[in-house]
């Protein structure tokens, strides 16, 4: 991604690692670390590619953004439709297993301590 979408991509990016300062230690470091992956992952994609992968990222943002910001009590994740599972290729559904696995695991891997805590 590279051209006018620079700052865009930069910002977008920011506001990711802002936004997963909201959730369970666990979760942002999960979170942070997928995030970097892919927007590393996705540097020298062509336009259209970046273009979509911008618009979803965003529209990721925006549902985290109503997901931890609501009055009720914060509830995390959304279903996919049949559809949308449809239109994803092999190697996201790949990768959504595997963000499934990290994310339901019964022993945490990463040991984040929550920043908002005193050292002990």
């Amino acid at each position: 991604m590279s051209g006018p979408h620079v700052s865009r991509v930069r910002a977008l990016y920011r506001r990711l690692l802002v936004l997963h300062r909201a959730l369970p230690p666990d979760l942002r470091a999960l979170g942070d670390q997928y995030v970097k992956d892919e927007f590393r992952r996705h540097k020298g994609v062509g336009r259209e590619e970046a273009l979509r992968f911008l618009r979803e990222w965003e529209r990721y943002a925006a549902a985290l953004w109503q997901q931890t910001n609501a009055v009720e009590k914060m509830q995390l994740g959304a279903r996919l439709t049949k559809e949308q599972l449809d239109d994803f290729s092999e190697e996201q559904i790949g990768q959504l297993q595997e963000l499934m696995q990290e994310a339901t695991k019964p022993n945490r891997q990463f040991s984040v301590r929550d920043p908002a805590m005193p050292k002990a």
